[in-house]
């Protein structure tokens, strides 16, 4: 799909800095679509309410970090296929190898900026 897609993006970060970062690059790179949440408990409810075209979570959250998150989502088949990325400073190989066989579809690596996002998008996504 190219960007500008009807779909939304859900970004789920509790740092409010880091969500307004996320989503003015979003927006930069052509996806003005962009719900953010500070919680993964209440994006899951965002999940029932809305269809989204991909999920970006921080990994380091707290009551539920995003291999919790990860987990919830794909065990639901409403929203199991939305594609994943976890963005993070995370590089323990165990814990890369945990999220992969939760199903996560890819990382972000902190810090990053709108070109790597975008490089990134394009690959999970097709043309951005």
């Amino acid at each position: 799909m190219a960007a500008g897609s009807s779909l939304p993006i859900l970004v789920v970060d509790d740092h409010r800095t880091m969500l307004a970062i996320i989503a003015k690059q979003l927006r930069d790179i052509g996806f003005p679509e962009v719900d953010t949440v500070g919680d993964p408990i209440t994006a899951l409810t965002m999940l029932r309410r809305r269809r989204y075209r991909l999920i970006l979570s921080d990994w380091n959250m707290k009551p539920m970090d995003g291999l919790a998150f990860l987990r919830a989502v794909r065990s639901d088949p409403d929203y199991a296929a939305i594609p994943f990325v976890l963005i993070t400073a995370e590089s323990r190989p165990e814990a890369v190898a945990e999220a992969g066989r939760l199903g996560v579809d890819g990382f972000i690596l902190k810090p990053f900026d709108s070109a790597s996002l975008k490089a990134r998008l394009t690959g999970l996504l097709g043309r951005v």
